[in-house]
């Protein structure tokens, strides 16, 4: 396995050093933020070849972080790792320049094989039955969220909602397919 600089982006501090140390033991370089100022900053300083950037900081959207890492790294591959998937978010992360979606949780393998991949799988197995009621709801919450440049209040009146209600629906982990 050849050795690359990682830079790990993800509020959630135990997981992000839990993941440097697994891609440090498979011989990898790692420099960990936990904001979006942070991994900035940390980007300029290495330089590195392969960024992990959460979807969901506790301040502002990893999507919105993605141009200007790559204006920092422009040869640099993103991959965007969130316990909050849907299909727009991931739609967005790939037009704003991002290789790679993945869900968590997902395994160090799985990070490293995103990484390894320079093509799609026209062969992936597509699902056997439709969304339910519930994800599609979650979905379209995720899209308004995203139009809304993550603003709740915006949000919720955008979808005719309270506000408090809006937030409940979001602290939910997203409903299964």
């Amino acid at each position: 396995m050849s050795r690359h600089q990682y830079l790990l982006v993800d509020d959630d501090i135990t997981f992000a050093e839990t993941l440097a140390r697994s891609l440090q033991r498979r011989g990898q370089d790692v420099a960990i933020a936990h904001d979006g100022g942070t991994a900035l900053a940390l980007c300029e300083a290495v330089q590195p070849e392969r960024i992990v950037l959460d979807l969901k900081l506790e301040a502002t959207s990893g999507l919105g972080l993605i141009a200007d890492l790559l204006a920092i790294a422009p040869r640099c591959r993103i991959v965007v790792l969130t316990g909050y998937s849907s299909i727009p978010t991931t739609v967005e992360a790939i037009k704003l320049g991002a290789m790679d979606y993945l869900c968590k949780p997902a395994s160090v393998d799985d990070i490293l094989a995103a990484f390894g991949k320079d093509q799609g799988d026209a062969a992936v197995e597509l699902p056997h039955t439709p969304h339910s009621v519930d994800r599609l709801e979650w979905e379209h919450i995720q899209r308004v969220l995203n139009e809304q440049d993550g603003n709740i209040s915006a949000t919720a009146r955008a979808l005719g909602m309270h506000r408090r209600t809006l937030q409940r629906k979001l602290q939910k982990r997203p409903v299964r397919t």
